[in-house]
């Protein structure tokens, strides 16, 4: 299951970003490299450092897995991170507050890695509150955590986050509350933005892949931060909407609709934005990877076949996207013998 994250464009543009159907155009590119394969654990999430560490995550979502958070080294190993007991959570037990429940989703920015747990393991009800880990990558310390017991519900799964360190914010979804998330660096403060919105709502009850139906509703899920132009973008995965806030929008607690442009795409989980202002993303439904051009007229394709099945959650690093293979819409009992890989593909030149 589960990984969208002021520009000035004139009043023509912003029209046809709202109702245009875009043009798809054919351009696949081959080239899909292994970078790990994990057998009888669901990976879902993946992050490269600056360094080019690469960390992974696992949810909870069965009864069993090796660990939440797990670092992968050069030859596709991979060891719990930051160490065992972090990762040793039992349901029922006495144990660590700060042991991994069910960890969502892994993102490096800078030497931080920030690790959200929604603590609401096989996405029922949380059993403490979801918390926000932030370790140092130097030390491999937690230097902060931020319990976000201000902005979620019982029923919260915090699903995917981006950092503005411009702005000192951190912007999160909630895909099974819908809403988005604000969270102050510095203070602490969280609170909920679009709760239960439209546009933070899931826009259909299932996806179809393979041919096959995958019902269920799954709300603001994928996030993307264009940091240049100051805007978030996200999308609900059981939808084809792409939505785009001005971040100041945001931190000002002010919601104009009309400066919130829309776009039409495939279903995707998660999403991310190159320095090009390229908007990568999953179509689920078609076991391909597309990207929306800077101009946000055109989606194209950068890689599609056997090898994508559900592409969760993104990561760039010199010159590669980085993804992995959740294959949600196969996972559905027994998953011990199936094999989950990340993988790696080029950027467009």
């Amino acid at each position: 299951m589960i990984p969208m994250k002021a520009f000035i464009i004139s009043t023509c543009i912003a029209l046809l970003a709202m109702c245009a159907s875009f043009s798809q155009e054919a351009r696949s590119e081959s080239g899909i490299e292994p970078v790990a394969s994990f057998k009888g654990a669901q990976v879902t999430g993946v992050t490269v450092t600056d360094k080019g560490r690469i960390f992974v995550n696992f949810p909870r979502w069965h009864e069993t897995i090796p660990c939440s958070v797990a670092e992968v080294d050069r030859q596709g190993n991979f060891k719990p991170y930051p160490d065992e007991k972090t990762n040793r959570w039992e349901k029922g037990k006495t144990q660590d507050d700060d042991a991994f429940v069910c960890v969502q989703s892994v993102v490096a920015d800078g030497d931080r890695l920030y690790i959200i747990d929604t603590k609401n393991p096989m996405i029922g009800t949380t059993v403490a509150t979801p918390t926000l880990y932030v370790y140092d990558l130097d030390t491999n310390k937690m230097i902060r955590k931020y319990p976000l017991s201000e902005s979620t519900k019982p029923k919260s799964y915090v699903n995917d986050l981006r950092v503005d360190r411009e702005h000192g914010k951190i912007y999160f979804t909630d895909s099974n509350e819908p809403g988005l998330i604000v969270l102050d660096i510095k203070s602490g403060e969280n609170y909920r933005m679009l709760d239960n919105h439209p546009y933070t709502t899931a826009e259909q009850d299932h996806i179809t892949v393979n041919g096959r139906r995958h019902d269920g509703k799954v709300h603001s899920d994928g996030i993307a931060l264009d940091k240049k132009n100051g805007i978030l973008y996200f999308h609900a995965l059981t939808g084809r909407t792409l939505y785009g806030i001005p971040v100041r929008q945001l931190i000002d607690r002010r919601i104009d609709e009309e400066k919130i442009t829309k776009m039409k795409t495939p279903s995707p989980d998660g999403m991310i934005m190159d320095s090009r202002g390229n908007l990568y993303m999953g179509d689920l439904e078609n076991n391909s990877i597309v990207y929306l051009t800077p101009d946000r007229k055109n989606i194209r394709t950068l890689a599609s076949g056997k090898e994508i099945s559900w592409p969760d959650t993104f990561s760039i690093h010199d010159g590669y996207l980085y993804f992995t293979n959740s294959r949600i819409q196969e996972a559905q009992d027994d998953i011990s013998d199936m094999v989950f890989n990340l993988e790696k593909v080029k950027l467009p030149e």
